[in-house]
Parts: structure tokens; sequence; C-alpha cells
């Protein structure tokens, strides 16, 4: 496989390996208790990234076109600057807060049992995701943002955000779990 595309597919099995250590351990308790009322819990933490199963669909539908119109290649790939940018504002340490917009805000107290498996899953689809663009230029195809139509990036560049953001995430949830266990301890 191509390095770029493997590089993406560690990063996508490395969040699944850091979810599992996360909330391995942890009681129901731990996963949804908050620091503060407008903080999110460990488990909120996930439900938001589960909202990457909403991407899914529009990643088939490009890399499906991507295939239809011969887009082959096996990079450097293109790397528009404003969504380079974007990715760098997404990694952690947060540098720059910005509220969810209401559809990518998790449910309140959403039980573990129904959000940890289904983010670990969402980690196995995307990987499958990235290795079926082996051999494609994922800088030639761009996708618009769920957020706003006239917002695009490229294929590649969508696989880089959605492993910052799963980053970003992870790192305020193992944030969280860490102020739990200084005030139990």
């Amino acid at each position: 496989m191509n390095p770029v595309l493997a590089d993406y597919e560690r990063q996508f099995t490395a969040a699944r390996d850091r979810i599992g250590r996360l909330v391995g351990g942890l009681e129901e308790e731990d996963l949804q208790w908050r620091p503060a009322p407008e903080r999110w819990s460990i488990v909120e933490c996930l439900e938001h990234l589960n909202s990457g199963w909403m991407v899914l669909p529009k990643l088939d539908r490009k890399i499906s076109e991507a295939r239809n119109r011969n887009l082959v290649g096996e990079g450097p790939y293109r790397q528009p600057l404003l969504g380079w940018l974007y990715i760098r504002m997404v990694e952690p340490p947060a540098r720059i807060k910005v509220k969810a917009p209401l559809q990518f805000r998790p449910r309140l107290d959403p039980p573990s049992v129904e959000v940890v498996p289904r983010i670990l899953q969402l980690q196995e689809e995307l990987a499958l995701r990235v290795r079926s663009c082996d051999g494609l230029d994922v800088g030639a195809v761009r996708m618009s943002s769920p957020i706003s139509r006239r917002f695009k990036m490229t294929l590649g560049q969508w696989f880089a955000f959605l492993a910052a953001h799963e980053r970003r995430h992870l790192w305020q949830a193992e944030n969280v779990k860490r102020e739990n266990l200084a005030i139990e301890s």
C-alpha cells in the first residue's frame, strides 16, 4: 500500500487501541462522569466521534467516483492549503475551542454499551475505506463538508482530518479520565 495511505490506516488502528486503553477497566459511572456540567464525559466524547459514521456514505461515493474516473496515483497527493490549515486546527492540544454543530453534539449520558462498540467498529470501517483507496489519487477528488457545502477538502485530507479530529477528542476524554482519577485518589 502507498505509504501515505498506510499511515492513515495506522492512525485509525492506533485510535482503536487508544480507545481500548481509555475505557479499559472503567465503570459506567467513570465513563459518564463530567468534570463540569457544561463539559463532556468520556462516553460523550466517544459519542461525538461516532458522528464519523455520517461521513462514510459520502466517502464511499467519492471513492467510487475516483475509480470510475480512473483517477490513479501513488502520491505525493495534492494538499490544498485551506484543508491543511483545518486539519492542523483540530490537532490536540485544542488551541481553539469551537462548539460542535447541533447535529454532531452527543446525546446526554449515552450508554457506553452502545457507544464504545460503535466507535471501535468505526475505526475498522475507516481503515477499510483507506485500504480501498490504494492506487487512487486521493488528492484529485474533493469532498464537501457535512457542515458547509462550500468547504471542500481532498479525499486524502478527509482521512487526515478524521484521524486528527479523533486524536483531539480522545485527548479530551483522556483529560476527563485524569481529572476523575485525581479526584478519586
